[in-house]
């Protein structure tokens, strides 16, 4: 995908605690896979009175780690983008150890109902224990001496997605919604490619001249990253409605051509994709099938 400015040289070693920018420190999971590149990046925001951001698995090393990297100081918010098993299930141990409030995104909930056969896969699979003290809006805020974290509502990746604007830094914890190591990942139900480019869009309006995401290295010039995010999505969908119009009418058809030499571990992810741009046609009606949009459903060409 060489539209995007994908930044590829993302090192640093798991469990330790890196100042990245002033008032950030950054710890890495050992969580390394094809869903999450070197792991699910913890943030620690503040000195003194401090917040964790997307406190990452449920892995003792890691919880362990962002304990040692806080110790002596206090840790008054626990604060999560969304709740994927990746990113939310540290935050109860957390909460446990330092008496932190957990807040940020609400409870898991999919973009629509599920449909038959479709289950959560992998790394990204929801984290239905999550429970938040206190529910974030588009709008509210947490504070401490120093920082103010607003949130930011950004649907798509999954339906209760929260991007979070650090005031003081003029920066985003763009959570999974923007990652300068890969293209996120719009599964439904979870996801919706309707939701996610709207998010980006919304993103294009703000003013943040960094984004620290949830994996990876920071997204450094964010208004040219998000429009060649956007620019792929449009070609994506392009290349969609060219196979359907082809003859292609199902999914299965369709990954192969566009994903020639993807890694195995990965097509299912692909297909959920295709998935998440054909509900998105379907809806514009430029792309029709009888019945809902499925997995298995056979699409054709719709009206102009």
């Amino acid at each position: 995908m060489s539209d995007i400015p994908f930044d590829l040289n993302f090192e640093a070693e798991p469990g330790i605690a890196v100042a990245v920018a002033p008032g950030i420190r950054r710890v890495l999971a050992r969580n390394a896979s094809p869903f999450t590149g070197k792991g699910t990046c913890s943030y620690i925001v503040g000195r003194g009175k401090v917040a964790v951001i997307d406190p990452g698995p449920d892995d003792a090393r890691h919880i362990n780690a962002l304990l040692e990297a806080v110790r002596n100081e206090t840790v008054s918010h626990v604060v999560v983008t969304h709740t994927h098993r990746d990113h939310s299930p540290a935050a109860a141990a957390i909460r446990a150890a330092t008496g932190a409030v957990i807040v940020g995104c609400g409870p898991h909930r999919p973009s629509r109902p599920w449909a038959e056969g479709e289950e959560p896969r992998g790394e990204s699979g929801a984290d239905r224990d999550y429970r938040p003290d206190s529910e974030m809006l588009d709008g509210d805020t947490v504070s401490g001496p120093g920082w103010t974290l607003t949130a930011v509502a950004t649907p798509g990746h999954t339906a209760n997605h929260l991007a979070f604007a650090f005031t003081e830094a003029n920066a985003l914890f763009s959570g999974d919604h923007v990652m300068a190591w890969s293209t996120t990942i719009v599964a439904p139900p979870d996801g919706s490619m309707t939701d996610y480019k709207a998010s980006l869009i919304r993103l294009q309006e703000r003013s943040e001249g960094i984004y620290w995401p949830g994996h990876g290295g920071p997204v450094r010039e964010p208004a040219r990253f998000l429009r060649a995010l956007l620019h792929h999505r449009l070609q994506r969908e392009a290349a969609i409605l060219g196979r359907i119009r082809s003859g292609d009418r199902t999914i299965a058809d369709i990954v192969p051509r566009l994903y020639e030499g993807l890694n195995a571990a990965l097509l299912p992810a692909a297909a959920l994709s295709v998935f998440a741009h054909l509900e998105d046609l379907v809806a514009r009606r430029l792309v029709v099938t009888d019945g809902p949009a499925t997995l298995t459903a056979r699409y054709r060409p719709g009206g102009s």
